[in-house]
C-alpha cells in the first residue's frame, strides 16, 4: 500500500548547480536587489559571459519589462537609476573613509627596556584584526593579540618593539594601505613616575 510507482525515466533527484555571484555572494539573478548592482554585472561579464546575456543584455532586460505597463516601465527606469546613484555614492563614501582612515604603529614602553608595539587603524581597510594579529606573531615570533581600547575600537598588541618591521610588512603585505596613511608614534612613560 505505502509503495508507489514512479514513471520511468524519473530517478533519484539530481543535484541543481547554482552560480553565486563573487560580489554580493546572491544568485545573478538577484544581483539587482544588492547595493552592489554594477560591480556584480562586471564581475558576471568577465566569469559567466552566457549568463550575463541571459540575464543583463539589452534584448533580455527589454522582454523583462515589456509585460509591464508604461507607467511601470517608467518607475522600473527610475529605480534602477537611484540604485546605481545609491551604489556609487556608498562606493566613493567607502574610498572616502579609506583615504581619511590612518594606521597607527604606537611604541608603548613598559618597563625599563620593555617594549610592545600597537597597532590600530586597521579595521577601515577591511582587514581582518585576528588573522592581521597571528600574522604578525609568526612573522616577528612574537606574542601578539588583539585588545579592546577605551575609546570604544580595537587594536593589535605586538610584544617587542618591531614598529619598524611592522610598517615595512604592512606596506609590503596589504597594498590597499597607503604608504601616506601610515603614523609612527613613540609612546614613552613619564620619568618622574619611574624615578621615585
Amino acid at each position: 500500500m505505502a509503495d508507489t510507482e514512479q514513471p520511468e525515466g524519473v530517478g533519484e533527484p539530481q543535484g541543481r548547480h547554482v552560480i553565486y555571484c563573487g560580489v554580493c555572494t546572491l544568485p545573478p539573478e538577484y544581483c539587482e536587489y544588492g547595493g552592489t548592482v554594477k560591480k556584480c554585472q562586471d564581475w558576471l561579464q568577465k566569469a559567466h559571459p552566457p549568463l550575463y546575456e541571459v540575464i543583463w543584455s539589452p534584448e533580455a532586460l527589454e522582454a523583462a519589462t515589456a509585460s509591464l505597463s508604461i507607467e511601470a516601465q517608467k518607475r522600473a527606469a527610475k529605480d534602477a537609476q537611484k540604485k546605481a546613484a545609491q551604489a556609487e555614492k556608498a562606493e566613493q563614501k567607502q574610498a572616502d573613509k579609506i583615504a581619511n582612515s590612518v594606521v597607527t604603529i604606537k611604541r608603548v614602553e613598559r618597563n625599563k627596556r620593555k617594549f610592545v608595539t600597537a597597532v590600530s587603524g586597521l579595521e577601515a581597510f577591511g582587514l581582518d584584526l585576528k588573522k592581521v594579529a597571528k600574522e604578525f606573531g609568526k612573522k616577528f615570533a612574537t606574542g601578539s593579540s588583539v585588545t579592546k581600547v577605551p575609546s570604544g575600537g580595537e587594536e593589535i598588541v605586538v610584544q617587542g618593539d618591531v614598529s619598524d618591521e611592522i610598517e615595512e610588512f604592512l606596506l609590503e603585505k596589504y597594498k590597499d594601505i597607503p604608504e601616506d596613511n601610515i603614523e609612527l608614534v613613540d609612546d614613552k612613560k613619564k620619568k618622574g613616575a619611574s624615578a621615585g
